[in-house]
């Protein structure tokens, strides 16, 4: 017997994606169901070489579902995730709403797997943010090996992070400069071609943004709450792919060598890193890959026990889908 699924969200970019990784996973699913809004009823939806048609959302009866894969955004989540919890369906979340609530578990299953258990509060599990994700898997086996202090991270996130309207955005304003005009910004508070813009969710009061915020809180939740975490989240012109440069103080030695390894040993991360043109992983490389790519592992001598390392994944997949279907992969392993 497979289980019934429902993808929440499933004309966006994530909720595309999560129907993909369903079928090339082989997820033991009888029955797929894609929901969006009702302005999308009735658009194809494609799970593998099935395709099927887009349900309401808002009409939808959960009764007999078993796992949700919801990536609507907050408000829609807000509302929908407790109802489809209340119907029996466990519910992994991309949304931000669910991720800090503390009856929720936030999980990473190559980091914190066994904080699935705590579904049974409200029924729900959030996935991280994107850029939370990937930084979480690579501080993992070191934080294993050498304990953690301090982060210091800048990101360098794609334009798919802010959806398809973003990837839009990108696009038209690329071409209308070889066409000598310009675009004013809709999607993104100042122009992304040939840009980058160091804003990535709204204000804070102590001068963040909500981006930065939220590697932080998540970080500590997931990994260690002792952890200091400092974060820049800039938004760069590519289309899918985020990368950050991260800079650790650990409490003991370890050196660039033993880094390497214990990075190679630890699931779902692919270290490349060759002291020469082009030995390294950037963005483009990693679009439709499921693993974190880390590079540049080094010492950083301008402090005790400094690390500096270059991470990067491709966010629709790791950084969002692969992560929530690994959660039920590992939710039918052991929980359900």
């Amino acid at each position: 017997m497979g289980y019934r699924v429902a993808v929440v969200g499933a004309t966006g970019n994530v909720g595309r994606e999560m129907l993909n990784i369903l079928a090339e996973r082989n997820f033991p699913a009888d029955d797929v169901v894609a929901l969006a809004s009702a302005r999308s009823v009735g658009l194809p939806a494609s799970y593998g070489d099935k395709t099927t048609k887009v349900q309401d959302l808002a009409k939808f009866d959960f009764k007999g579902i078993d796992i949700v894969l919801s990536s609507p955004g907050a408000k829609v989540s807000a509302e929908h995730s407790p109802r489809a919890a209340k119907a029996g369906a466990i519910v992994i979340d991309n949304t931000s709403y669910w991720r800090m609530d503390p009856d929720v578990p936030l999980v990473v299953p190559e980091v914190n797997a066994k904080a699935i258990a705590g579904y049974k509060g409200r029924g729900i599990i959030a996935n991280p943010n994107c850029s939370t994700i990937q930084m979480v898997v690579a501080l993992k086996p070191i934080h294993d090996a050498a304990k953690i202090k301090r982060v210091v991270v800048s990101t360098y996130q794609s334009t798919s992070g802010a959806g398809k309207e973003g990837m839009d955005e990108l696009l038209s304003q690329t071409k209308s400069f070889f066409v000598n005009q310009s675009l004013d910004p809709r999607k993104f508070p100042k122009s992304i071609a040939f840009n980058v813009i160091p804003h990535i969710d709204v204000f804070m009061d102590d001068g963040s943004t909500k981006e930065e915020w939220k590697m932080v809180v998540e970080t500590k939740k997931i990994l260690d709450p002792k952890i200091k975490v400092h974060a820049t989240c800039v938004r760069v012109p590519t289309f899918v792919g985020h990368a950050e440069a991260i800079n650790l103080e650990l409490e003991q030695p370890l050196d660039e060598v033993e880094a390497r390894r214990v990075l190679a040993a630890a699931p779902g991360i692919l270290v490349v890193d060759r002291r020469e043109n082009g030995g390294y992983v950037t963005p483009q490389e990693v679009t439709g890959q499921d693993a974190v790519f880390v590079s540049r592992v080094r010492t950083d001598p301008t402090i005790d026990n400094g690390l500096s390392m270059w991470v990067v994944s491709d966010n629709l997949r790791k950084g969002a889908a692969l992560n929530a279907v690994q959660i039920a992969e590992e939710l039918i392993k052991g929980y359900i």
